[in-house]
C-alpha cells in the first residue's frame, strides 16, 4: 500500500505556540506509521520555517520537535518547493499538510492562504472560515446575522482607547455590566482573559488584552453550564454528542486547559434530548454560516432555564490529551486515530472537489 506523505506544520509566531507543540506529538503518536510517512515543518517562534527529518518511530519529548540548530531554516517569503514540494514534484513531495497551528500567524487563515497559493491539500477550515473564526468581533457578528443567540457584547480599538479610556469603561459598564469578560479579539486557548467584577479588574483586563492584539472584545456574563460540541465534515457537517466543562476555577483559562488538566470533563453531558438537539443545530449553522471545512469546535453556555448561546467557534481546536474536541468524537464512536485520518480524508475529498471549478472564461 502506498502510504500518504504527510506534512505536520506545527509552532508558528503565536503566543500559543508551546499548545501547537503539544499538538504535534499528540498526533504524532496517533498517526499510523503504515499508512503515513510524517514529515515535520516546524515554524520557530521567529517566523523561521524549518523542515525536518522524516519521522520514524516514537516521539516523546516535544523538544525533538524543535529541531534545535538545523541549518535549512528559510523566511516564509522565501518559502518554496524546498520546504513543501507539491505532490509529484519529485520523491521528497508532500502529499497533504496538517496545519496544527493555534492563534495568529496559523489558524487566521494567513498560513491557509499560503497552501492555496500552492495548490496542496491541507487540513481544516479554509481562508475565510480560519479568518471569520480567529476575530472574535468578525465571528460575532456573522453569526448575529445568522440568527443564532449570544451575549451581548461590545469591541474596543486600541489607539482610542489609549486616547480615551474613561469612556471605554463607561460603554462597558453602562451596555454590559458586571461581571464581564476581556478578551483579545485574536487569540484562542483562553489566552489575555479576565473576569472583571469591578473597574480596578477592568482597567487591569483592557491593559493585559492590548497586549495580545490592537482589538479586544468584551463580553456579558451568562451565567450557565459551559458546553461544546466538535463538528466533522465539508458540505454535509455532522455532530459529535455534546460534553460539558466543569472548570475548578472562576472559568476555563488557558493555565486549566493546558497546565494543570484538573478540569472535568463530562462526556456526554447531561441535558435533554431537546436541549442537545439545539445546540447541535446551531453548531451546524455556526459551521455552514463561516463556510466551514473540516472541523470546528462550538462552545455554548446552556442555562438552567434551558437556553443556548453559542460563545464561539474554534476552527483549529486543540489535540492535546486534555482537549475536548478529540474526546468528543471518541464518545461517539470516532476513535482518535480514525479521527485523524478522517480528516485528512476530509481535506482531500476538499481539494479534489476545488480541482473542479473553472478559473478561464
Amino acid at each position: 500500500m502506498t502510504k500518504i506523505k504527510l506534512g505536520l506544520l506545527y509552532g508558528g509566531k503565536s503566543a500559543e505556540h508551546q499548545v501547537s507543540l503539544q499538538t504535534a506529538l499528540a498526533a504524532i503518536k496517533a498517526l499510523n506509521q503504515d499508512k503515513f510517512e510524517i514529515h515535520p515543518i516546524y515554524i520557530t517562534e521567529q517566523g523561521q520555517w524549518v523542515r525536518g527529518e522524516r519521522i520514524e518511530g516514537e516521539v516523546t519529548d516535544v523538544e525533538v520537535l524543535k529541531m534545535s540548530g538545523a541549518e535549512n531554516a528559510i523566511s516564509p517569503l522565501s518559502l518554496s518547493t524546498e520546504i513543501i514540494p507539491s505532490a509529484g514534484s519529485e520523491e521528497n513531495a508532500i502529499d497533504v499538510i496538517f496545519p496544527l497551528l493555534h492563534g495568529p500567524n496559523g489558524e487566521d487563515g494567513t498560513v491557509q492562504g499560503l497552501l492555496e497559493l500552492m495548490n496542496i491539500p491541507y487540513v481544516g477550515n479554509g481562508v475565510l472560515a480560519s479568518a471569520a473564526g480567529m476575530d472574535k468581533v468578525v465571528m460575532k457578528n456573522i453569526f448575529a446575522e445568522a440568527g443564532l443567540k449570544q451575549a451581548k457584547y461590545a469591541s474596543f480599538i486600541r489607539s482610542a482607547w489609549e486616547k480615551d479610556r474613561d469612556t471605554a469603561y463607561e460603554k462597558v459598564e453602562e451596555v454590559l455590566g458586571y461581571p464581564c469578560f476581556v478578551k483579545p479579539a485574536n487569540l484562542g486557548s483562553s489566552v489575555g482573559i479576565n473576569k472583571c467584577k469591578n473597574r480596578e479588574e477592568l482597567e487591569n483586563a483592557f491593559e493585559e488584552a492590548f497586549q495580545f492584539d490592537r482589538k479586544i472584545i468584551v463580553e456579558e456574563n451568562i451565567v450557565g453550564r459551559e458546553v461544546e460540541v466538535g463538528v466533522l465534515g465539508n458540505d454535509e457537517p455532522k455532530c459529535s454528542v455534546v460534553g460539558e466543562i466543569v472548570p475548578k476555577k472562576d472559568f476555563y483559562d488557558y493555565k486549566s486547559k493546558y497546565i494543570d488538566g484538573d478540569t472535568a470533563l463530562i462526556i456526554p453531558a447531561e441535558m435533554t434530548e431537546e436541549e442537545s438537539n439545539v445546540i447541535k443545530r446551531d453548531a451546524i449553522i455556526a459551521f455552514q454560516s463561516l463556510d466551514g471545512a473540516g472541523l470546528t469546535r462550538a462552545d455554548f453556555f446552556l442555562t438552567k432555564d434551558g437556553e443556548v448561546y453559542i460563545n464561539e467557534v474554534n476552527t483549529m481546536p486543540g489535540f492535546t490529551p486534555f482537549s475536548m474536541f478529540p474526546l468528543l468524537w471518541q464518545h461517539t464512536g470516532l476513535p482518535y486515530p480514525e479521527l485523524i485520518e478522517e480528516l485528512i480524508r476530509l481535506a482531500i475529498d476538499r481539494h479534489e472537489e476545488k480541482q473542479k471549478i473553472k478559473y478561464t472564461i
